[in-house]
């Protein structure tokens, strides 16, 4: 069903949340370069914003506090680098949109740690493009233009829990841990994805049931740590927390996660580890 476009003048607010996996079982190495994953997908309440409005001509505003980290930070000019940017290009190819945008990205996750910011931000662009020009968010062409972008921008654009598998992008939704409280740890280490994976050993150890991820393992933790050995310390740290349920990374790291029992439990937690490690980055959230 064809979605009515929003109004012209008005601005679009569409949050990009940070993706969790609890957890990711690399199966085997495909001929395409990609890696046969089975994951369990699930978004927090809280990430990057993307706010879009009509404009004259194309441009891209970052802010917060990793627009630096983007190489950007006030307006700018159409980056052709930027996940943003591209979906937006992709997204005006692929429906025939003449209309030039204003985007505003606020940029609250860190980038290159595996929670989905990059792709989570390419998702939120595309759903409010999707909502300003009145396409249907199950439209199959905007579903090409996400697993285009990446292997998480499906997921993303999905938005809520599920399970996935071929290169992440095959979805199954699920209903499940909506409401859990969550802490996110990253230790300001940004590791390369193309180099975790680089390092897996190849060896599959079995697959992953989405009815029990808490059960299952991110087979990308080793090759992680040896290149970012302080994320030992990280999980070691929220596994030690009252009330930690599970203490695993998320993707590729260096983000790690713990869930809770209540948000006292985690707000506490985050308390404990803010006075032990204040240079990291941290957000204690829920499950949406």
């Amino acid at each position: 069903m064809t979605t009515p476009p929003s109004a012209p003048g008005t601005p679009i607010v569409e949050p990009a949340p940070a993706k969790l996996n609890l957890a990711l079982h690399v199966r085997r190495r495909r001929v395409d370069g990609y890696h046969d994953l089975e994951t369990l997908f699930v978004f927090c309440r809280d990430g990057d914003t993307i706010t879009l409005a009509n404009a004259p001509a194309d441009c891209l505003t970052v802010t917060g506090p990793f627009a630096a980290a983007l190489g950007a930070s006030g307006a700018a000019a159409w980056p052709a680098d930027n996940l943003v940017t591209r979906a937006a290009d992709a997204f005006r190819a692929a429906f025939g949109v003449s209309a030039r945008h204003a985007i505003r990205l606020e940029k609250n996750l860190p980038v290159a740690s595996g929670i989905g910011g990059g792709s989570a931000d390419a998702a939120a662009t595309l759903r409010a493009l999707a909502r300003r020009h009145g396409v249907a968010l199950d439209d199959p062409r905007l579903l090409a233009i996400a697993a285009a972008l990446g292997a998480d921008v499906p997921a993303c654009l999905l938005g809520r829990t599920a399970f996935g598998t071929g290169k992440g992008d095959a979805l199954v939704a699920l209903d499940a841990f909506a409401g859990t409280p969550v802490l996110l740890v990253n230790p300001g280490v940004a590791v390369s994805t193309a180099a975790v994976f680089a390092g897996w050993d190849g060896e599959d150890r079995g697959p992953l049931d989405p009815a029990d991820p808490l059960a299952g393992r991110n087979d990308l933790e080793p090759p992680a740590r040896a290149l970012a050995p302080v994320i030992d310390t990280v999980i070691a740290r929220l596994a030690a927390q009252p009330g930690a349920t599970l203490a695993r990374m998320s993707g590729s790291g260096a983000t790690c996660f713990a869930l809770f029992g209540t948000p006292a439990q985690a707000s506490a937690a985050a308390a404990t580890i803010a006075v032990a490690h204040p240079d990291w980055w941290q957000l204690a959230t829920t499950l949406a």
